[in-house]
């Protein structure tokens, strides 16, 4: 078992990726302390792991919240003693931000996604490698997508948010390497299960008349020099 007897964090829990995770983890025999903005998924998801053998525990934590952050990772390291892998699988609703031409877009609806997605992985990020340095050793871990590569109509500034996470990542690796702690960004095409990418799916589908079933073939296929 890869992960046995290591102490995973996981934000987003309730979303489908986090909870693909989660149960990922567990599979592999770490021991989950699982959070998200709201309990109740989050404790779906922690029932699941339990009852098929593993170790988890829930607590609601906005990872937006930089004490609420903090104060969750120290009752980790005092329940547990240390902290092996922190998980960034923290989403928002695309609707509001999906949808809109960008000359069309207003600065908060753009501004949303970047500040949203940023802030939760540099807190989640930065507050787990303080704790990290000192046994010189972890794994900070986020999800990106496509749009930080590829020009993609009508994301607003999803596209955008995915790029700085991708290059916080790259800046996190570079200054915590030396460390002992390494940072990985796992870029996605999409991934079919996500309320999210079904979002994604609605203004593609108006303006272009295509079914869900084309959608994913779509992606499946990887980007076109044009970025569609």
């Amino acid at each position: 078992m890869m992960l046995k007897d290591k102490v995973a964090v996981i934000y987003g829990t309730g979303g489908a990726i986090g909870g693909a995770v989660a149960r990922a983890f567990a599979a592999e025999g770490a021991k989950l302390f699982l959070t998200g903005r709201y309990l109740a998924p989050v404790e779906v998801v922690a029932k699941e792991v339990i009852s098929a053998g593993g170790s988890a525990e829930a607590a609601e934590v906005d990872a937006l919240d930089e004490q609420a952050v903090d104060k969750h990772l120290q009752s980790v390291i005092d329940t547990a003693g240390r902290v092996d892998i922190s998980f960034n699988a923290v989403g928002i609703p695309d609707t509001t931000i999906l949808g809109v031409p960008l000359v069309e877009l207003d600065v908060e609806q753009f501004s949303l996604p970047v500040a949203t997605y940023t802030r939760s992985y540099f807190l989640t990020a930065r507050l787990a490698a303080r704790r990290m340095v000192a046994k010189r050793s972890g794994v900070i871990m986020t999800v990106t997508a496509l749009h930080s590569r590829t020009g993609i109509p009508l994301v607003g500034g999803y596209g955008p948010a995915m790029a700085a996470k991708e290059a916080l990542t790259r800046d996190l690796s570079a200054e915590l390497a030396p460390q002992g702690i390494r940072v990985v960004g796992l870029p996605t095409t999409g991934m079919p299960e996500t309320g999210t990418l079904k979002e994604a799916f609605e203004p593609r589908a108006k303006a272009s008349g295509m079914t869900w079933e084309q959608f994913q073939e779509l992606l499946a296929a990887g980007p076109t020099r044009d970025g569609s």
